[in-house]
C-alpha cells in the first residue's frame, strides 16, 4: 500500500502512480485508462478500446448503397491526380 498526496498540476490536480504498481499491472507509459467513481472511491482501470471495422460500423444499416463518383474539380497547386 502506498500513501500518496494529491498535487496541483496546472489547473487540475494529479497523483503519481509508483512504477512498482505499474509494473505489477503491466501498464506502460501513454496507456489509456478509465477513471470512475464508485461510492466514495476512485477506480482506475485500463481502457477497453473497441476497435471498429467497416462491418461493425454498418452492422445496423438496413438501406442500400450505390457507389457514386465524385467530381473533385481540377487539381489545385501541386496536386497530382
Amino acid at each position: 500500500m502506498s500513501v500518496m498526496k494529491i498535487q496541483k498540476w496546472g489547473n487540475s490536480q494529479g497523483i503519481r502512480i509508483p512504477k512498482s504498481i505499474l509494473n505489477t499491472l503491466h501498464w506502460q507509459p501513454d496507456e489509456q485508462i478509465e477513471i470512475v467513481t464508485e461510492d466514495e472511491n476512485i477506480v482506475i482501470k485500463k481502457a477497453t478500446i473497441d476497435k471498429k471495422n467497416i462491418d461493425k460500423l454498418f452492422a445496423d444499416f438496413k438501406g442500400t448503397y450505390e457507389p457514386t463518383d465524385i467530381d473533385w474539380g481540377v487539381p489545385q497547386g501541386k496536386e497530382i491526380w
